[in-house]
């Protein structure tokens, strides 16, 4: 079945850096693009970042841009997100998704808190 399973959450603080990983299996990684989304405390879930197949193209939210990479290895059937300076507003519980023949998939999500 698919699995998706995120780590490298934490506590850090403003200006700080993290790497998310999102291991991915039970489907061909390399044929579906991959999405970062995040959701606050209150707060809808959105996305984040988006990176297609052959990872050639990726797409922001705008809060982001500049700060944050989305980057893939279908080698090793992983997804990352690199957030560099990262500001309290980044806080929120990050997950990785896919969207396949089969459906939708979401992994449990990592925590992510910023703050001094």
């Amino acid at each position: 079945q698919v699995q998706l399973v995120e780590s490298g959450g934490g506590l850090v603080q403003p200006g700080g850096s993290l790497r998310l990983s999102c291991a991915a299996s039970g489907f061909t990684f390399s044929s579906y693009a991959m999405s970062w989304y995040r959701q606050a405390p209150g707060k809808e879930r959105e996305l984040v970042a988006t990176i297609a197949s052959s990872g050639g193209s990726t797409n922001y939210l705008d809060s982001v841009k500049g700060r944050f990479t989305i980057s893939r290895d279908n080698a090793r059937n992983t997804v990352y997100l690199q957030m560099n300076s990262l500001k309290p507003e980044d806080t929120a519980v990050y997950y990785c998704k896919t969207r396949t023949i089969r459906g939708d998939y979401w992994g449990q999500g990592t925590q992510v808190t910023v703050s001094s």
